[in-house]
């Protein structure tokens, strides 16, 4: 399990001066042999139905899918550096500055252990769900609290779907 880091600000003994953990990206589900012939065989269906309603460009898009969705599969996750700083939440290389995040909300409940929900104003990444695993939940509300908005969150429909599939 990975493992867990706090640092104390010197100034305020009780406030943590940054929280940092690691977690996988997603959950790693492996693939037996018959996911992949099924998807095969969806795909292929697939392109041969738009074949037949001369929808040739579709066809090719449906094959090329099926392939990335396939190499996606296979490919195991990475283990990410998470860090709550004075500056914003820093996942891996990526900072998420407080001023562009609208909300959190930690989800103690969550099936998969506690998770924290972060809801940014970027156009790519507008839903972030991370896994807290061994850190402590109230640390991370209570630090959270001192500079974004807390307000009641749940994990994105298309989160659950993608789940639900495996990915």
């Amino acid at each position: 399990m990975p493992s867990v880091k706090t640092r104390y600000n010197t100034a305020m003994p009780d406030t943590p001066a940054r929280i940092h953990w690691q977690a996988y990206e997603h959950e790693h589900v492996e693939r037996e042999a018959d996911w992949y012939w099924a998807l095969g065989v969806i795909a292929i269906c697939a392109a041969l139905t738009s074949v037949l309603f001369s929808n040739v460009l579709f066809a090719i898009l449906i094959l090329l899918a099926a392939v990335v969705i396939a190499m996606i599969a296979r490919t195991p996750p990475e283990l990410h550096d998470i860090e709550l700083g004075e500056r914003g939440i820093r996942i891996g290389d990526t900072m998420h500055k407080y001023r562009e995040i609208i909300a959190f909300w930690v989800e103690p409940d969550h099936r998969d252990g506690p998770h924290l929900l972060v809801d940014t104003t970027k156009v790519l990444s507008p839903n972030i769900i991370i896994p807290l695993n061994d850190t402590d939940p109230d640390a991370v509300r209570a630090y959270l609290l001192e500079h974004v908005e807390e307000r009641e969150m749940h994990e994105p429909l298309s989160h659950r779907i993608l789940e639900f599939f495996g990915f």
